[in-house]
C-alpha cells in the first residue's frame, strides 16, 4: 500500500483529520485535495453526506439518485463534481489515476443519459473545502491534518462514510492504525 506521511501535500492526497479535531466541520473526515498551491489549497470531504440526492438540486439529472456529500463548509450553494473515467471531459483536472475533478457539467449530464459515464462513478459534492495561502500548511505543522498518499480508486469509496477514515488510518499502519482506534470522546471512555 502506498500510503505514507508527509508534510507536503500535492493534488490527490488524501487529508485525513486526526481524532480529536473540534471543528464540526471537519471531525473525521477525508478529504480528497485537488489542488494545493501558494494561493491556497481546495478539496472534498468524501465521507460527510447531506440529506440531498442529485435530483432534488439539478431538474436535468431527475432520472438519477445519486446521494450528494457535503464538500465543505464554503460555498455550499455550489455543485462540483469528480468522477473515475479514462477518457476526461474537456476542461476536467486531473487528481489521480483516472480520477478526475469537474470539466463540462453539460457534456457530463448528456453522458450520464446516454450511460457512457456510469452514476456510480460519478460524486456529487455540495461546497467545498479551502485553505488561503498558507493556511494548510499551518495547520499541518499544528497536526489538525495526516496526510495519506494512498492512491484514490473506486475502491477507496467503497468504505461506508462512517468507515473510510478508520480504515484508511488502518491501511497505514502503526502509529496511524491505533490512532485508528481513538474513541471521539476519550473523556467517554
Amino acid at each position: 500500500m502506498n500510503s505514507e506521511p508527509d508534510k507536503h501535500p500535492k493534488a490527490g492526497d488524501l487529508l485525513i483529520s486526526e481524532p480529536f479535531l473540534q471543528d464540526e466541520n471537519f471531525i473525521r473526515s477525508v478529504v480528497l485535495l485537488c489542488e494545493h498551491n501558494e494561493e491556497g489549497s481546495f478539496g472534498f470531504i468524501l465521507n460527510k453526506p447531506s440529506i440531498l440526492h442529485l435530483g432534488e438540486l439539478v431538474e436535468n439529472l431527475s432520472f438519477l439518485e445519486n446521494e450528494v456529500f457535503v464538500g465543505g463548509p464554503v460555498e455550499q450553494n455550489t455543485l462540483h463534481f469528480i468522477y473515475f473515467e479514462e477518457n476526461p471531459l474537456p476542461g476536467s483536472v486531473a487528481i489521480g489515476k483516472n480520477l478526475w475533478w469537474g470539466g463540462d457539467f453539460d457534456l457530463l449530464i448528456e453522458k450520464l443519459k446516454l450511460h457512457q459515464i456510469l452514476p456510480d462513478k460519478v460524486i456529487f459534492f455540495i461546497g467545498y473545502s479551502g485553505w488561503g495561502p498558507q493556511q494548510l500548511d499551518e495547520e499541518l505543522e499544528a497536526k489538525t491534518w495526516i496526510v495519506c498518499r494512498q492512491e484514490v480508486d473506486e475502491s477507496t469509496l467503497q468504505n461506508t462514510p462512517e468507515e473510510l477514515w478508520k480504515v484508511l488510518l488502518k491501511n497505514m499502519g502503526g502509529e496511524f492504525k491505533v490512532i485508528a482506534n481513538y474513541p471521539l470522546d476519550p473523556r467517554l471512555n
